[in-house]
């Protein structure tokens, strides 16, 4: 799995939205240090 090009589509799709990181983790019930990890490609465990 290339969790880069996932993290670049997470980064995509939320800011299509018009979303911060902060918003997109409240509504996923994650910190946003999670989604920060995700979009620059880190573990998505």
């Amino acid at each position: 799995m290339d969790t880069e090009k996932i993290g670049a589509l997470l980064r995509q799709l939320r800011l299509e939205r018009g979303m911060t990181q902060k918003e997109a983790a409240h509504r996923l019930q994650i910190s946003d240090k999670t989604i920060s990890k995700w979009e620059r490609g880190g573990s998505l465990r």
